[in-house]
């Protein structure tokens, strides 16, 4: 399967955490290279003569955190050899433009004049990891990836950290959220200005809270024990974005105790 390039994941993740909002392509172009493009997009080596364009790609519904081809992809007939084609690559443009994705073909193949090369159906199939222990739901998944592939709108939500008190997998749609007095989800300011807030490192495709989030204290002995976290859509209820069960030390607040996350302590990121 192909992956996001490091400039979708930083756009998206910007989009889905950072209030940036990400501008999808009406059509997408599939690119042939005769190299790995990279997920910086410095390999990417498109044929340069024999009449080579891109050629317009289209991608079913996210379903199982991926998207897939949808359809033959066919190219212009070949004026001359394109050499020895390896890799591919969906771009945001027909011509220049910016790396979204890219990966293998299962096996490489030498388009020459005469030939009209094309990608069978469900061929280019661009997917999101499934998390272990910590990462994005599939709600949020499957919204970027239609945001990007599909041209499906999704709006920069507000984002809030939540406490759970059991864990959360990837297919949840609600958490088992800690409850007691004192308590309430803390918003990271999706659109920035607001401490906390969210800031990308360029280049590293993972996005940090810029400034201490600070939970509590509580004013009773009532929270529960403390196993997850989790960031969420709404300051009630609402979506599941992505979630934690492995970085947060189980505990059971008592009165006075403040949970903290200092600075820097939770990234997220795209692969």
């Amino acid at each position: 399967m192909g992956s996001l390039s490091l400039y979708s994941e930083e756009a998206l993740v910007n989009h889905a955490f950072n209030g940036i909002a990400y501008t999808p392509a009406a059509t997408l172009y599939l690119a042939l290279s005769t190299a790995d493009p990279l997920d910086d997009a410095s390999g990417l080596t498109e044929p340069a003569t024999g009449g080579y364009a891109r050629a317009a790609i289209a991608f079913s519904a996210a379903a199982a955190r991926a998207v897939v081809q949808s359809g033959v992809t066919t190219f212009p007939q070949a004026t001359a050899a394109w050499g020895t084609i390896t890799h591919y690559a969906i771009m945001d443009a027909a011509t220049g433009g910016n790396v979204l994705a890219h990966g293998a073909f299962t096996a490489a193949f030498s388009p020459v004049s005469g030939n009209t090369p094309s990608v069978a159906d469900r061929q280019v199939q661009i997917s999101i990891n499934a998390s272990v222990g910590a990462g994005f739901t599939d709600y949020l998944v499957h919204a970027l990836l239609d945001l990007m592939f599909n041209n499906a709108a999704y709006t920069s939500p507000a984002t809030y950290v939540a406490l759970t008190t059991a864990t959360v997998a990837d297919a949840d749609t609600t958490i088992t959220e800690m409850t007691g007095t004192g308590y309430a989800r803390v918003l990271i300011d999706a659109n920035g200005g607001t401490s906390p807030t969210w800031t990308l490192a360029s280049g590293s495709g993972v996005i940090s809270n810029a400034d201490a989030v600070d939970i509590g204290p509580p004013t009773a002995d009532d929270w529960g024990l403390l196993t997850s976290m989790a960031i969420m859509d709404a300051a009630t209820g609402g979506n599941i974005l992505a979630y934690d069960n492995d970085n947060v030390v189980d505990q059971t607040p008592t009165s006075a105790d403040t949970i903290s996350f200092a600075a820097g302590d939770i990234d997220i990121s795209l692969t």
